[in-house]
């Protein structure tokens, strides 16, 4: 049992630093379509009526919330960290730091999940409400460029963060039985003591 343990806490750990890593590279790329379509049609970002695709304006309009995303990618990363540094992922009996370290994960991972995935949507629905796709057709097959009505990147979240609060439930569920084991390895020891006395 004791082997299992060990086993499956350390690949909780891990996955909980990979699913951190995912949330940070989806953050790189959220942009990606939005920059290769709108980037360079845009003459005028301070007035929308000068640029040639009505609605392009979202690639500006994502550039606040896109730096926080990318700045809280890159933190949950160090706070994943930290379940290494406790030694969360080889403990054999946890402590305080251990479930500090546990509890900041899920915390951060589930306050990322809540600020982010409502503002992705209504990024979203702005691409899709505000994007004049006629124009940008147009626009793309006279001067060139990426045409593209796709939400692929605004979907993403969906498989991004049920990824990382699975990882996050798999290392709280880990710690739950840890201390299961725990108090049952307290128990069989208060016993022996018993039965030698």
């Amino acid at each position: 049992m004791y082997k299992k343990e060990m086993v499956l806490q350390k690949v909780a750990c891990f996955l909980v630093l990979i699913s951190s890593v995912v949330v940070f590279l989806y953050s790189l790329g959220i942009l990606t379509d939005l920059y290769e379509s709108f980037y360079y049609t845009i003459r005028d970002p301070q007035n929308a009526d000068r640029n040639p695709i009505p609605g392009s304006l979202i690639y500006y309009d994502m550039q606040p919330f896109n730096k926080t995303f990318l700045h809280l990618g890159l933190m949950l990363i160090i706070v994943a960290i930290f379940l290494f540094i406790t030694s969360t992922h080889v403990r054999r009996r946890y402590y305080i730091g251990n479930v500090i370290a546990i509890l900041a994960n899920v915390a951060a991972n589930i306050g990322v999940f809540v600020w982010a995935s409502g503002r992705i949507a209504a990024y979203k629905q702005q691409f899709l409400t505000t994007v004049d796709f006629e124009a940008f057709k147009a626009f793309v097959d006279q001067r060139g460029g990426y045409y593209t009505e796709s939400t692929m990147w605004f979907d993403a979240k969906n498989g991004v963060f049920a990824f990382a609060l699975i990882c996050c439930a798999f290392l709280l569920c880990i710690m739950f039985w840890k201390f299961s084991l725990m108090k049952q390895e307290k128990a069989l020891v208060e016993e022996g003591k018993g039965a030698a006395s």
